[in-house]
């Protein structure tokens, strides 16, 4: 089964694509929210077990109203301090070294774009573990 878990926004939003099976992301991306339910409809088409995970916070009920139509699973979770955490989990999966051990982490990920972070660390909520990355993915460049 595959999940997809969304991190809705205003103006953007964070998907992460994942096999619950082999825990594993598949996809991860970041996309401005008018063409969410455009890229849950395409990954709908490619995995006909897809079952979605949003988080409660910024436009959840109005992405959730729109994803209605399409006979899918919706589950929502709680994403308080999600972009906090997001953040550490970013510094997980990406350890600072050499001079940047010395540097506030705020310089570091200022500038980088949280919002698929923050869907993986809803989709690691939901699902009470953590999920590793395809080599595929090039977690630095999710922005579309």
């Amino acid at each position: 089964m595959k999940l997809l878990s969304i991190d809705p926004g205003k103006c953007k939003c964070g998907l992460v694509l994942a096999d619950q099976v082999k825990r594993k992301v598949l996809q991860a991306l970041v996309i401005e929210s008018e063409l969410l339910v455009n890229h849950v409809i395409d990954f709908q088409k490619d995995y006909s077990e897809l079952n979605v995970i949003i988080g409660n916070g910024t436009t959840s009920e109005l992405f959730i109203k729109q994803l209605d139509f399409m006979d899918l699973q919706v589950s929502v979770v709680d994403e308080k301090n999600s972009t906090l955490r997001a953040k550490e989990r970013y510094f997980d999966i990406y350890p600072t070294s050499g001079i940047k051990k010395f540097l506030f982490r705020e310089i570091i990920i200022s500038n980088l774009n949280l919002d698929a972070m923050s869907a993986l660390v809803i989709l690691e909520d939901f699902s009470g573990f953590r999920y590793d990355f395809s080599s595929t993915i090039d977690t630095k460049t999710w922005r579309k």
